[in-house]
């Protein structure tokens, strides 16, 4: 038979899936020798076995009884005795620390009797009483469903009545009436008497205990931090110390090092006569480490020395809990403490520098998600604290924002010029929008998902972004939003918050943050140890720039149809699309290519020797033109063509479903000039940095593909403008062609693709679109849904679907390579910096990443 209990002094550290991260330390801090109350732990195993049958099991109830024996020879303790009674506590503890998400109930074994023998045995009737009041508390609570207000209701009202401002103005007469008021809560609506038999008290912590595994705040947290939800928890069963004994009593909460800085200090709180969940749930205002210091300075030397061994024993900062009774010290707790990003870095680059721990292992121990909230400005959490929430919408890109709303990219554009600080809120994006979303600090819209166009430019600019927040309605004509009743109109001052999705009315102060110190060692460490590169997503020399803060090694993805949308260029694109024939298409090609080639100078001269790798024109034809009535009547003022000819034109070239339509790789097929003039306008850039003494060897990448002959067609169209463009200038360019892989037939025929290609990249956004037939921008209408129900474990546009859309992946990646088995394979699209899916790509053999600036450093670590 499996055994189920062991106790602390039979487990070590390394039995936390068995014990929990609470027993097991417990375990390994008995054998070091330290002042542990005795006790022992009930399995994680008996944890699912509660769960699966709804009981504790007979064999358990025995080793129960067993346990409970030793404890008693150990201690010299029993329950229910008139002299020496045995008192317990009984505790939560999951393999992976969750914080005061599970239950916890002190003070087990108190009764009507054996809390006279407390107070006689202790000669303090008031400690007996004080103890006995939070037992019944707890329990009712944490056992029956008690509302924890009633308790405190009735705690006020006595205070009150006697004008005491502390609970440590309670008399033992105060407490015994207390006590009795309590006890009246039980035995009403439904809920049992208190139970004088200790061993019933216990048997019902324990299956509590069990129980709050599943409770809602455990599964909250177990959601938001990825924990594994058939772990567990174990449940530690331990002899009461007193922190509430008297003056010379006390209870506090340690950490080995500052967990907001990760200063180097002893970081701790305590509190005179108190018992432990006086400090952790707030309810006294706990007093520095130094009061213990002070008062008690050989037992702060021993606390001291105590927590100096821990932290080097294991290797990490410690949270400790800890408590004296009547002058001695004992150890109630230790764990790897919960800590800020920063207080992480700082945290394991000074272990490595002190030979704790090695750089591989600091790398590991950082959450490379935590690093995105250190690159991203961030409004203080006292002031937050503060605000009322307007609404909530998806955290489509991280970071703080505080700026004037407006709802046109045009208005937006113009009030940034003027200097103001600008929000751009709409019901959603469209390319079109990009210089109004340049201009802004951040980007807000009532539709859209995690991977719609709002939230992907947000990222790729490093701006802060909140979409389908779908309690705004955006009124254009009237410049307002509506938001719950409350208006907001033009100019109004609105701070975001793309960490949490949340909005705030007013103007909220913020911070940047940059790459420097401790973070900038730990990401030097990761690059000289990983095996993939990491790349960035960028369009202008802005986003590059910043990518090269980051230390990216190059650019992944140039999406050039980003570099048309400003109004000179937007003109031309117009005049482009509405000529009648390739003759008509020459002038405006002409000054797009001038454009173009000043774009990829540009890049090209800022990445030195770095890669660059463009992606010609992707987006179908109609996004350039115009959209509604004012806006033809704009361009037809510009262009000198009618409106009926761009009201025709325009109809003619809308799709039905044009993310399926007439883009990428079928645009070369149909208007090859365009695809022409993006390669001269690349080899004119490259010719010139020639000149200057830089060598560039581009990367060109077809987007769209999906087959072979359609690879190699387009393929042959770009080198023969080179090769062209080459024999003129006498100049010989080592370049390469790649394509983007986001079609399935494309994945399951790389073999035959390979050969017409020089690298592959996967975008995995359209890739995930078309192996699901979800409409990425519209996915927020289902998606939350999905994920709750449990359909989907993640949103597949944010992390990659392993078993589809990585089914894929794998299979493009092996056919790719058994044609040409160096082929270089990236992915560019939005999982590409997204560290769960990073670790899949890893396994598969992927070559690098690329993805937005601001998330280069996550992606490095992961």
């Amino acid at each position: 038979m499996t055994k189920q209990i062991y106790a602390f002094s039979e487990g070590n550290m390394n039995m936390r899936g068995l014990l929990g991260g609470k027993g097991a330390n417990l375990a390994e801090m008995t054998n070091l020798g330290l002042p542990v109350p005795h006790g022992f732990t009930l399995t994680t195993e008996a944890c699912h076995d509660y769960q699966e049958h709804q009981k504790l099991s007979d064999a358990l109830l025995t080793e129960l009884d067993t346990a409970l024996d030793q404890l008693r020879q150990v201690t010299g303790k029993t329950f229910n005795s008139q002299t020496e009674p045995l008192l317990i506590s009984v505790r939560s503890g999951a393999a992976i620390s969750m914080p005061w998400m599970m239950d916890t109930i002190l003070n087990i074994g108190l009764n009507d009797e054996t809390v006279v023998a407390l107070a006689d045995l202790t000669h303090n009737e008031r400690f007996a009483y004080d103890s006995y009041r939070r037992l019944l508390a707890m329990f009712g609570n944490v056992v029956y469903g008690l509302s924890e207000d009633g308790f405190d209701q009735i705690l006020t009202t006595i205070k009150q009545q006697h004008g005491y401002a502390s609970d440590l103005e309670l008399t033992a007469e105060d407490l015994k009436q207390i006590v009795q008021q309590f006890k009246a809560l039980y035995g009403t609506d439904n809920v049992p008497e208190f139970p004088q038999a200790p061993k019933d008290q216990l048997l019902a912590a324990i299956n509590a205990v069990f129980e709050s595994w599943n409770n809602h705040r455990a599964q909250v947290y177990r959601k938001q931090n990825h924990i594994a939800e058939d772990l567990g928890t174990a449940v530690n069963v331990q002899e009461m110390v007193f922190g509430n004994a008297g003056e010379d009593s006390g209870t506090g909460v340690a950490f080995t090092r500052n967990p907001a800085t990760g200063e180097k200090q002893l970081f701790a709180e305590y509190l005179l006569n108190a018992q432990g969940e006086d400090v952790v749930a707030g309810i006294r205002t706990p007093q520095s480490i130094d009061v213990l210091k002070k008062e008690m300075p050989e037992m702060y030397a021993q606390f001291a020395t105590i927590a100096t061994k821990l932290e080097t024993h294991y290797r990490d900062m410690q949270d400790l809990e800890f408590t004296i009774e009547h002058g001695k010290l004992y150890l109630l707790q230790a764990r790897n403490g919960k800590r800020t990003p920063y207080a992480a870095v700082k945290i394991a680059v000074d272990l490595v520098h002190e030979g704790l721990i090695s750089e591989a292992e600091a790398l590991l121990r950082i959450n490379p998600e935590s690093v995105s909230a250190m690159l991203h400005p961030e409004f203080d959490p006292e002031t937050l604290a503060k605000q009322t929430v307007l609404t909530t919408g998806l955290p489509a890109s991280p970071g703080a924002a505080t700026g004037q709303v407006y709802f046109t990219a045009a208005e937006a554009k113009a009030a940034a010029e003027t200097g103001k600080q600008v929000i751009l809120m709409r019901q959603d994006t469209s390319p079109e929008d990009i210089e109004g979303m340049i201009a802004s600090k951040a980007i807000v819209t009532s539709r859209g998902g995690m991977t719609s166009h709002a939230a992907v430019v947000a990222r790729g600019m490093g701006s802060t972004g909140v979409v389908g927040a779908h309690e705004i309605t955006v009124d254009y004509q009237a410049k307002k939003a509506v938001v719950n009743h409350q208006e907001i109109h033009e100019g109004d001052w609105v701070s975001v918050n793309g960490t949490t999705g949340d909005l705030y009315l007013g103007q909220l102060a913020t911070s940047d943050a940059t790459v420097k110190g401790d973070l900038s060692t730990l990401l030097d460490w990761a690059k000289d140890t990983a095996s993939m590169g990491v790349y960035t997503n960028a369009d202008t020399p802005q986003d590059f720039q910043k990518a090269l803060d980051f230390d990216a090694d190059g650019i992944g993805l140039t999406r050039t149809e980003h570099m048309f949308f400003k109004p000179e260029r937007l003109l031309q694109m117009r005049r482009l699309i509405l000529a009648e024939d390739a003759e008509g298409r020459k002038a405006p090609l002409v000054e797009l290519q001038r454009m173009q080639q000043d774009d990829f100078y540009q890049l090209y001269k800022l990445a030195g020797d770095k890669s660059v790798t463009i992606r010609l024109l992707d987006p179908p034809l109609h996004e350039f033109l115009p959209h509604d009535e004012n806006e033809i009547q704009a361009v037809s003022h510009q262009t000198g063509i009618t409106p009926e000819r761009l009201r025709d034109r325009t109809n003619a070239l809308k799709e039905l479903n044009p993310m399926l339509g007439h883009r990428g790789d079928r645009l070369a097929v149909t208007f090859p000039d365009i695809y022409q003039m993006q390669v001269r306008a690349i080899m004119t850039a490259v010719l010139r940095l020639h000149d200057e003494g830089l060598e560039v060897h581009p990367h060109i990448m077809i987007p769209l593909t999906d087959s072979k002959s359609e690879m190699g067609w387009v393929r042959q169209l770009v080198e023969d403008q080179l090769t062209a463009m080459m024999a003129d200038q006498d100049f010989k360019l080592a370049y390469t062609v790649g394509t983007m892989m986001e079609m399935p037939r494309a994945c399951v025929t790389a073999d035959q693709v390979a050969e017409a290609s020089d690298f592959f990249s996967f975008g995995t956004n359209d890739l995930t679109q078309l192996t699901f037939g979800y409409s990425r921008d519209d996915v927020g209408s289902f998606m939350p849904e999905y994920i709750k129900q449990g359909i989907l474990p993640a949103d597949p546009f944010q992390t990659v679907d392993v078993e589809g859309v990585g089914a894929l992946m794998k299979i493009a990646i092996e056919k790719g390579r058994s044609t040409k088995p160096e082929l270089p394979i990236g992915v560019c699209g939005e999982v590409g910096g997204d560290p769960a899916s990073i670790g899949f790509f890893n396994t598969i053999g992927i070559t690098y990443v690329s993805c937005s600036p601001y998330r280069v450093p996550v992606a490095r670590l992961a």
